[in-house]
């Protein structure tokens, strides 16, 4: 059985950025301060920002296999998850 994949989407992502500001501007203006003044093109810097964060980390994250050494390396490792998962359905 397939585990759905979990992703969360871009415009989750920006109306998320968007609560957050509005709540940090609603406790301002309550608490009496200088409130954040912000434009639609901020935001798209932030979300931007955001993604290319994310981006690099999953990217540095992932193992990236670049000599033949550490692709046969891989090939092994899926061999013996295979071995693994076939045992696991026999028993």
């Amino acid at each position: 059985m397939d585990t759905p994949s979990r992703t969360i989407r871009a415009d989750t992502i920006a109306r998320t950025i968007i609560l957050l500001l509005a709540l940090v501007n609603q406790l301002l203006a309550i608490f009496g301060h200088s409130t954040i003044a912000f434009a639609e093109n901020d935001i798209y810097q932030i979300v931007s920002a955001c993604w290319t964060v994310a981006a690099s980390l999953a990217a540095w994250w992932k193992n990236n296999s670049f000599t033949c050494l550490a692709c046969q390396a891989d090939a092994w490792r899926e061999q013996q998850l295979e071995q693994q998962q076939s045992e696991k359905k026999a028993s």
